[in-house]
């Protein structure tokens, strides 16, 4: 690494890379102790996981100012491995997990992102920001009216402030103010200590304590390679989602060899396996974050947060926290996405809200954006089936039908063809002109070859012309077995 990638990527932007990291190390906090809860672990499983995850993305990733760290898609994937295997299998599997996720990285497996459709992106942010919205109601449910209030006051100094001085992130002011009032004033209001027990000491190294057999590995594959696949599907969308934010590129497959070196070494110190985090992604880059920077100082605040600020940090008031969660969604969700309704094909609008509801009923991301990509696909196909266009020409007195074929054949466009051709016309010949068409499949094969023998029944003599050199090797492949 030279001076200049040091300068463009670490130190371009060093004031404001701190302060948004510390903001986001103590926004990990209380999340990465739900998301243990989530598993069912010890907090500390989720606490060392986010340090280690954020400090070596910071290094290896490749979106600089994206936030990677445990979360709550995977921890959800994890409950039954720890319920019926036990703790040591969880770090196992974070290890098949990490190696997966570079072998992906090294086959470029980020290339693929392109083949998300926009309209599935934005209902899988959207989802996001409603569930994040969604996870915060426990926190003001059955509380004490002081808890309205702190959240109310914390909401209003990260929206007001800004307006007058953007040196310190108003999320981070927020916080502080409303741990000051709330130490001051003894308020009687949960706090992050309620939580779950921090710990008290660094990361230890470790090996999983479990036997080396083949009955192991059939326990922790099925759930790591879900956990890869669901890790690098966040974790690209997130990195998708700062270069919208930054209009800045990144490297989907460093960041997948990123993310599997990450969540290996978190397996040899007691942490659960983790991926970007859009939510936090959000905040970081709100608060003026861009740089790799600020996601190594996110680790690093995370880290002096639970083992030297432990007094001060139980303290804090979830309500602030939830008032941070709550812009976070409100940043998140993109609300142009319904109000171009009437402007975007409704397919594309179909899309989008199938997308998001899936994943909001289901808590299930991979299953949402596996939803949206099938739909997308499925109604490009049927756009691309109908721009089959065959145009009819009569020459020789009425006995030679020609027809110029143009457009994409394929399974879905077969039926458009076959009606395209009067099989009850009296002529002596048939021209079928492909110059401009395309056989892409057997579907294609198969109703030109029945087109030609339904003609031939008739007694018309037929002509294929223009087939390209792909498309008449598909034909002479498929017809011959059929």
């Amino acid at each position: 690494m030279n001076v200049t990638t040091l300068k463009r990527e670490w130190f371009f932007n060093t004031q404001r890379d701190i302060m948004s990291g510390a903001l986001v190390g103590l926004a990990l906090i209380p999340e990465a102790i739900a998301f243990s809860i989530i598993a069912g672990v010890d907090p500390k499983v989720g606490l060392y996981a986010s340090f280690i995850i954020a400090v070596i993305t910071a290094f290896l990733g490749g979106r600089p100012g994206s936030i990677s760290a445990a979360t709550g898609a995977m921890a959800l994937l994890m409950i039954d491995l720890v319920k019926n295997h036990g703790l040591q299998y969880l770090f196992a599997a974070t290890l098949l997990t990490g190696v997966f996720q570079l072998i992906f990285g090294f086959l470029k497996v980020g290339q693929y992102m392109k083949f998300v459709p926009k309209a599935v992106m934005i209902g899988y942010v959207n989802a996001l920001a409603i569930l994040i919205f969604l996870a915060q109601l426990p926190q003001l449910t059955n509380v004490p009216i002081t808890v309205y209030v702190l959240t109310i006051l914390s909401l209003a100094i990260i929206y007001i402030l800004p307006r007058f001085t953007t040196v310190v992130p108003s999320p981070l002011v927020a916080l502080a103010v409303m741990t000051i009032a709330a130490i001051t004033l003894k308020l009687d209001v949960p706090t992050v200590g309620d939580m779950g027990e921090l710990p008290t000491a660094l990361p230890i190294f470790s090996l999983p304590q479990v036997p080396l057999t083949v009955e192991t590995l059939n326990k922790i594959l099925p759930y790591s390679l879900t956990l890869a696949i669901v890790g690098l599907l966040a974790s690209f969308l997130t990195a998708s989602l700062v270069d919208e934010m930054t209009d800045t590129p990144s490297d989907k497959n460093q960041e997948a060899k990123g993310q599997g070196i990450a969540n290996i070494v978190t397996a040899f110190f007691g942490g659960m396996a983790g991926c970007g985090m859009i939510g936090q992604s959000v905040i970081n880059i709100k608060s003026g974050g861009r740089g790799r920077l600020s996601t190594f100082a996110a680790g690093i605040f995370l880290l002096i947060a639970i083992l030297f600020l432990q007094d001060w940090v139980k303290q804090m008031p979830m309500a602030a926290l939830v008032a941070v969660m709550i812009m976070v969604s409100i940043g998140t969700f993109r609300w142009s996405s319904f109000q171009n309704i009437p402007r975007i094909p409704r397919t594309d609008t179909a899309v989008m809200v199938t997308t998001m509801l899936v994943i909001i009923f289901t808590r299930n991301f991979a299953l949402g954006v596996l939803i949206g990509i099938l739909m997308s696909s499925i109604f490009f196909s049927r756009k691309i089936a109908q721009l089959v266009f065959v145009d009819k020409v009569l020459r020789d007195n009425g006995n030679h039908r020609i027809y110029n074929v143009s457009g994409q054949i394929f399974f879905i466009s077969r039926d458009e063809l076959l009606d395209s051709f009067d099989f009850t016309e009296q002529v002596q010949k048939v021209t079928i002109d492909l110059t401009h068409a395309h056989l892409w499949d057997q579907g294609a094969a198969e109703v030109l070859d029945k087109a030609v023998l339904k003609f031939r029944r008739q007694g018309i003599e037929v002509e294929l012309l223009g087939l390209n050199e792909p498309s008449a090797t598909l034909l002479n492949k498929l017809t011959s077995s059929l």
